[in-house]
């Protein structure tokens, strides 16, 4: 089973390594681990998160606006393959437990609630961030603290919901479905705006 600490951990090594050289750090997991892939989705969206922070700036040119809302439309992507990857970790895992007849079903699968765990992660770093600065007011350190407090809360939540999940999955009395996804916006055959664009040949 994959442990909502261990996981926790991970995404807290990805935000730090990024932070302490403002890149990616390297991901320091074998390729076919699910920390591999663990550690990579949280990169991706300690990446996504500095463009969008970057993309509100009101001085922006237009070209640089573009160029970020694709380079964040692309990592948006990732993300979301990424998280596919990971619940086909869990369909494998769980592969060998039987479901009961009456076992519930979640409506939320392992991987996205792992996705929710990797942005919960970094809005807990940033919300911190707040509360060391020297150059606000007490108001915003005090308001920072309070919506700190409830950011830990949350982990503290979410971390005992996947728990749980795999706990009764294992036990088959939980099971969750799988639904891919399948973005339509960055697929030339989906997006109409793609294929009904005139030919630049």
């Amino acid at each position: 089973m994959l442990k909502s600490a261990d996981t926790i951990s991970i995404f807290q090594a990805s935000i730090s390594g990024w932070h302490d050289q403002l890149k990616p750090a390297e991901n320091p997991y074998g390729e076919n681990s699910i920390n591999f892939l663990l550690f990579k989705k949280n990169q991706i969206d300690t990446i996504q998160w500095h463009k969008e922070d970057e993309i509100r700036r009101t001085d922006l040119p237009a070209l640089a606006f573009v160029e970020l809302k694709r380079s964040i439309d692309q990592l948006n992507q990732q993300r979301t393959d990424l998280v596919e990857l990971i619940d086909d970790y869990f369909i494998e895992m769980f592969a060998a437990y039987p479901v009961k007849n009456n076992a519930r079903l979640n409506s939320e699968t392992p991987a996205w609630m792992i996705d929710r765990m990797s942005i919960l992660e970094l809005k807990i770093w940033h919300m911190q961030e707040q509360t060391d600065r020297k150059d606000v007011s007490a108001s915003h350190i005090n308001q920072s603290v309070e919506k700190l407090e409830i950011l830990l809360g949350q982990r503290t939540d979410l971390a005992a919901c996947l728990d749980q999940l795999q706990d009764e999955r294992t036990q088959g009395k939980a099971r969750f479905k799988v639904y891919r996804q399948m973005k339509m916006y960055n697929d030339k055959s989906l997006n109409p705006s793609l294929y009904n664009a005139p030919s630049k040949d």
